[in-house]
């Protein structure tokens, strides 16, 4: 597929009904999560006497612990079942969670909304192997890049709006019934548009259903640590999620202790970071012009490192009083040097839009169509353990004296190392294809 043309697949309904149904699961996921962290933090927390940032950082595991818990019956269930069903499934699933929401919102509770958000991980965890193992049997080879393209591009932009308008409207008038009402409206879309995804073939309609899962989630990395090249993509792919969870999870703290500034700034940072995203993505597809390849894979992930080295420099600043009051968004780009920090986001998130799509794009043509989605439930097992690790390796450098800018650097050697060990790979690659000419 020519470059130019992957905007083309929105004409497709091979295509157009399960982006939009990712688009509106994605934005709904963030549009709660974002509502409950704010509604939360400013009034629920002070009422039931519990402390907010002990309640804020418990609902990141939460989201992420189903996961690694039901991932590996996801992908059964996507080999097992007509997949275009079990969406639907899934998304009907969400309208009910979505109306626990609903309740906890009308009634406070803190523990509600708890619940809510390990069952939100849950439906997203069994539709994740769904999603990336639909594209290849509904897409031709040469597409492939352009879809992934799309859905990382569209991924994050919902994630940016999601997080602004559930800020936004919670606490508004009658924020809490808006945003009740919305969750379950926006739910309600997503299954209205998972109708017309049109059906797939049962890869694995006699596959014995297995219960136990630590058992099946172990016999399913198991099973493709052999795949060395599928095995290596996963772990490139987790790379980046480690690498964008630190970026993600350090804004807030970054924007007031080292910029100085308030949280729109941070949600400014978000704003650049998702564009970026996007912009990689997208141009990763004129680069390749449709063929689904990792040669551009190891130079984006040392494009990310110089601009994570990059970013180090043009923080390092004198301490800011605490008196001082924080600076907002006009203040902020008023100063010429928090132009090179937006830039340095920017490049950041550009090489990773780069980096992440061929990758996606590999495992889906390297694996064979009764594996993909076990492969694509490996991913989401292997992507939450990096995430968590990530969020571990940040308070403990944090909790060692590390500066979040000395995270930055330690992140970008990291990446450095990690671009060299992807070289290799696509090195093998590359040499496998010349042999088959």
């Amino acid at each position: 597929m020519a470059a130019q043309s992957q905007f083309e697949l929105f004409k497709s309904r091979n295509f157009m009904p399960l982006f939009l149904t990712m688009f509106l699961g994605a934005f709904n996921d963030n549009f709660f999560k974002s509502a409950m962290v704010i509604i939360v933090t400013y009034r629920l927390a002070d009422t039931a006497g519990v402390d907010a940032r002990i309640i804020v950082t418990a609902a990141a595991g939460i989201f992420i612990l189903p996961f690694v818990l039901f991932s590996a019956i996801a992908g059964q269930m996507a080999d097992k079942y007509e997949r275009s069903m079990l969406v639907r499934k899934v998304k009907i699933a969400e309208i009910a969670v979505m109306a626990g929401a609903a309740a906890g919102f009308y009634t406070g509770s803190i523990a509600i909304l708890m619940a809510v958000l390990f069952l939100m991980g849950a439906q997203s965890a069994m539709f994740g192997p769904l999603k990336y193992s639909i594209l290849p049997q509904h897409l031709a080879t040469g597409e492939l890049i352009g879809a992934n393209a799309l859905i990382e591009t569209g991924t994050f932009l919902a994630i940016l709006l999601g997080t602004i308008f559930g800020g936004v409207f919670v606490l508004g008038e009658w924020g809490l019934f808006t945003v009740s009402a919305l969750v379950v409206g926006i739910a309600a879309a997503g299954w209205v548009s998972s109708w017309f995804i049109p059906p797939t073939r049962v890869t694995r309609p006699f596959l014995e259903f297995r219960f136990n899962i630590f058992k099946e989630t172990w016999k399913l990395v198991a099973n493709v640590w052999p795949r060395r090249d599928i095995f290596l993509s996963i772990l490139a792919i987790s790379w980046f999620y480690f690498v964008g969870g630190l970026f993600l999870s350090q804004f807030p703290t970054y924007a007031k202790i080292v910029i100085g500034a308030d949280e729109m700034v941070a949600t400014l940072f978000l704003g650049v970071f998702s564009v970026g995203i996007g912009a990689g993505s997208l141009a990763c597809n004129a680069l390749l012009k449709g063929e689904v390849s990792g040669r551009y894979v190891p130079w984006a992930a040392l494009g990310m490192a110089a601009a994570s080295v990059s970013l180090y420099f043009v923080s390092v600043r004198d301490s800011i009083p605490d008196a001082e009051p924080l600076m907002n968004v006009m203040q902020f780009l008023a100063v010429p040097l928090n132009a090179a920090v937006l830039a340095c986001l920017l490049a950041i998130s550009f090489f990773g839009g780069l980096y992440i799509v061929p990758l996606y794009a590999i495992i889906q043509c390297r694996s064979a169509e009764d594996e993909l989605a076990g492969v694509t439930a490996c991913c989401n097992i292997m992507d939450s353990c990096f995430m968590v690790a990530s969020s571990l390796a940040a308070a403990f450098m944090l909790k060692a004296g590390f500066s979040i800018p000395q995270i930055f650097l330690v992140t970008a050697a990291l990446t450095v190392a990690a671009s060299f060990v992807i070289r290799k790979t696509v090195r093998a690659e590359l040499s496998r294809k010349g042999a088959a000419k």
